[in-house]
């Protein structure tokens, strides 16, 4: 089937993130656009107004008659939704082309040079750094991207002059496999996903794997200290980047204080003095050197990497604040891995330092659980205090003994409490005025308790 003449696509999983960007795109090309999801959201919801036609049940009898055309139809299907669901039942049996969203993001932009970014964390941001570098100068770019930016209220970027794409990479199902990169980031390669690839080597293989995909004119750009061994093809140029010195391209003179970040960007050839970041967190300065050196590479000139860089807003679920009171704090972050949990706390805690952070976790899959509730509990044992939720189960079946009482057990410091989610706007009320810094981390549904949790705190102090 070629995508470019279909006149309707069906998405099974539709609110997915990475799925709301192709819906997005399909909508632009004057596509057909509906599907299913299991819940409704706020971002289903504005896929509804912009044009797709979404519902939440389980029900043949909910297609409608314009997505029953096999010959005219594509369907979307992203691994989380299981084998057994009704409607892509239904497809299957029709005679309907169907593929994973990987496999369709890697169609649409295998003719255009792709700017891929990937690794355990730090993923998000990096490739949504490097967009808004890129789409703010005289370069531009088009971008299909993992969060929604709030420079842009969008996770996708479209030209009509650029054929460079950004895309965020990711691992997960080896989704990145469909891709072929011009240039490439490997951002971290920490484990996870161990109940798709079962060992830590197999999860570093996959992303020596990528390696091998980029094109022979493109360059890969990993960070320092990496256990990846790359496998590139002849003529793939490397480089290495770090937070400080040491990578090819790096920071310099950083200057952390009065809630900014300011450092000077050095690579092969290359010094930018006095850059400043638009969100100031500490582990954004190793971000940003990755976005940089990617803009710089494709003719961003230093001018606009200093305006781009100060105006980034960031992208919605990482690190963001709903309050930012001189009594009180409140942070949001997508951190559901140790690493990324373990950045995110040490960052809040240098940003407000001698103040009492407070985090609220909800840890994300069962399997995620018991493969890192040990590290898991080392990193929340930072925080001053914590308030752990029961676990959000995605995709998942529950795990017999796999409970959110394994890391909370393992916890070390006195003042923590293990809740269900369900309790926690009743647990805030009560002590909202011991709070001085909240952090509420993780990948499930808690980002719909940050409004209520927000109101209560604004109101009591």
């Amino acid at each position: 089937m070629n995508i470019n003449t279909i006149t309707a696509v069906y998405f099974v999983g539709a609110g997915g993130i990475g799925m709301s960007a192709l819906i997005r795109y399909f909508l632009s090309k004057g596509k057909q656009v509906g599907g299913y999801d299991k819940t409704s959201s706020d971002l289903t919801a504005q896929l509804n107004r912009e044009g797709a036609v979404i519902h939440y049940e389980d029900n043949i009898s909910l297609i409608p008659d314009a997505f029953k055309n096999p010959a005219q139809t594509l369907v979307v299907y992203t691994p989380a939704v299981p084998e057994s669901h009704t409607e892509l039942t239904y497809f299957r049996q029709n005679g309907f082309e169907i593929m994973k969203r990987a496999r369709v993001l890697g169609e649409i932009t295998n003719c255009s040079r792709g700017l891929c970014i990937a690794g355990t964390h730090g993923k998000t941001t990096t490739s949504s750094m490097l967009a808004h570098l890129l789409k703010q100068s005289h370069v531009d770019c088009n971008a299909f991207l993992g969060g929604i930016l709030k420079n842009y209220d969008s996770n996708l970027m479209l030209s009509a002059k650029s054929d460079l794409t950004v895309i965020e990479a990711d691992e997960f199902d080896r989704s990145f496999h469909w891709l072929t990169p011009y240039m490439a980031v490997i951002t971290a390669a920490d484990p996870d996903h161990l109940d798709i690839y079962g060992t830590a080597e197999a999860y570093r293989e996959s992303f020596e794997h990528f390696t091998s995909l980029i094109r022979p004119d493109g360059c890969l750009i990993m960070r320092k200290g990496i256990d990846v061994t790359p496998r590139l093809q002849e003529g793939v140029k490397l480089y290495t980047y770090s937070a400080s010195e040491g990578g090819d391209f790096h920071a310099e003179n950083i200057r952390i204080g009065n809630g900014e970040i300011w450092f000077d960007f050095v690579g092969p050839d290359i010094r930018i003095a006095d850059i400043q970041l638009g969100v100031p967190v500490k582990v954004n300065i190793e971000n940003g050197v990755a976005a940089i050196a990617l803009a710089w590479l494709n003719g961003v000139t230093p001018e606009e990497i200093k305006k781009g860089m100060a105006s980034f807003a960031g992208p919605k679920r990482r690190f963001d604040f709903h309050l930012k009171k001189e009594n009180i704090a409140l942070i949001d972050d997508y951190a559901h891995h140790p690493a990324e949990l373990k950045a995110s706390i040490q960052s809040v805690k240098e940003l407000y330092a001698g103040r009492k952070v407070t985090g609220i976790f909800q840890p994300h899959l069962y399997t995620r659980t018991r493969d890192f509730a040990a590290d898991f509990a080392a990193s929340l044992s930072l925080l001053d205090e914590l308030i752990l939720l029961d676990i959000y189960p995605a995709r998942e079946e529950p795990i017999p003994g796999v409970t959110s009482e394994i890391i909370f057990d393992a916890v070390t410091i006195p003042a923590k409490k293990l809740i269900r989610k369900g309790e926690l706007l009743d647990l805030v009320e009560k002590e909202a005025d011991t709070f001085e810094i909240v952090l509420m981390v993780g990948a499930g549904d808690i980002d719909r308790l940050i409004e209520p949790v927000k109101q209560i705190l604004d109101k009591k102090l």
